[in-house]
Formats: structure tokens, C-alpha cells, sequence
């Protein structure tokens, strides 16, 4: 398994962590979606690695931010 955490930006209540939840449950092995809405982040558990593209992709498609990451 893999365990991945994101910050999301724009989540401000429990239907945002609906639809966030939603959008990246769709995602290809994802087995577990937990979002955390006072922190703003979500943590993916997957039966294989998913790239911060395909990540961003859902989150967008449900209408929020996936921020760049800093290096």
C-alpha cells in the first residue's frame, strides 16, 4: 500500500470534502480517502503510486487547489 498526503486549498466545508472525496475515490487503486478539513489536506491510501499530476487533476475536476509543491 501507499499512503500519500496533499494539502487542498479552497475546502471550507463538509461538501467540499464530499466532493474532493468523490472525484479521488475515481482515481485507479485508490483504497482509502481521508480528508482533513481544519488542516485543508487529504490523505490517500493506494494499492500502487499515483503522480501529483493525476492527483491534481481530481481535485481540480471537483472544483479545488492542489498547491505547487515546494522544493
Amino acid at each position: 500500500m501507499n499512503t500519500q498526503t496533499f494539502r487542498v486549498l479552497g475546502m471550507t466545508c463538509v461538501h467540499c470534502v464530499d466532493f474532493v472525496s468523490a472525484e479521488l475515490e475515481r482515481l485507479p487503486g485508490i483504497t482509502s480517502v481521508e480528508v482533513d478539513l481544519p488542516a485543508g489536506s487529504v490523505t490517500l491510501t493506494s494499492t500502487h503510486h499515483l503522480t501529483a499530476t493525476q492527483i491534481r487533476s481530481a481535485v481540480e475536476e471537483a472544483g479545488y487547489d492542489l498547491p505547487a509543491p515546494t522544493d
